[in-house]
């Protein structure tokens, strides 16, 4: 009887496109990530206009594991709340802080990498800025959308001679550099990022201008099934190693958080 079954068993993995290695454990064809495509070094255009980063590295191997395609969708992420409730895309997988304010449309991952919001200066810091207390009368400048307002005492941000918001961390960085602003708080991994590009222009005030906060993978509300699915292999990727050696490749370090 035994020998009746086996072949049996074979026969209907086989008809069924079932595997044992679990190739494909997501019933789609597809699954569509936002990003913001000016967030080096998680998720960027390079030179050559390809889409390339850190986030986009892990994803990329996440999709594969999975055995389905990834679209990469450039977003507003001023409105990615718009974007993920819509179901425009699937997940946001690019630096995303978790917030309490974004738990309210979003559920997230394991947290994946720590992240704090510094002070950014143009070299030489000849201003007298060492800390978020020594802006007053200064123009200061963020990025739409960022978690970086979130954590600027309000007291504080009255005695700013003005506050202005730009669409992009390269934006900043010139508004900075051409003296529209006098100092622009940024993440921190990204803000480190741009400046190696111009390390001659800028520098990062030594100072936590926030607590330190953590990135997350977001997905809408309710969609678990992707979330616990994406998690898995996830999980797998540092456990085996690969998001160690992704993170090396871009950070000279091993900056992954969880640890198994």
């Amino acid at each position: 009887m035994k020998r009746i079954i086996f072949p049996l068993l074979l026969m209907l993995f086989i008809l069924t496109g079932c595997s044992f290695d679990n190739t494909s454990i997501i019933n789609r064809e597809k699954i569509v990530i936002g990003f913001d495509e000016s967030f080096a070094p998680m998720g960027f255009r390079n030179k050559e206009g390809e889409i390339v980063g850190f986030d986009i590295d892990l994803a990329k191997e996440a999709a594969r594991r999975l055995g389905v395609a990834v679209e990469f969708k450039p977003i507003d992420w001023a409105k990615k709340r718009e974007e993920i409730t819509s179901g425009n895309v699937d997940m946001l997988w690019n630096g995303c802080d978790i917030t309490d304010e974004r738990k309210e449309y979003m559920i997230f991952s394991k947290p994946y990498m720590d992240s704090r919001q510094v002070l950014i200066v143009k070299k030489g810091n000849d201003q007298g800025i060492y800390s978020e207390y020594d802006l007053k009368d200064k123009v200061v400048g963020m990025q739409a959308g960022t978690s970086s307002e979130l954590y600027i005492n309000k007291d504080i941000k009255k005695s700013f001679a003005d506050f202005k918001i730009c669409n992009s961390l390269q934006e900043g960085f010139a508004a900075l550099d051409s003296n529209e602003y006098d100092v622009f708080i940024a993440d921190e991994i990204a803000g480190r990022y741009e400046i190696t590009q111009n390390p001659n222009r800028f520098e990062v005030i030594e100072t936590n201008v926030s607590p330190i906060t953590e990135f997350g993978i977001g997905f809408a509300k309710g969609n678990t099934e992707l979330r616990d699915k994406v998690q898995v292999v996830f999980d797998d990727m540092i456990r085996d190693g690969t998001a160690k050696k992704i993170s090396e490749k871009w950070f000279h370090a091993d900056l992954i958080k969880l640890k198994r």
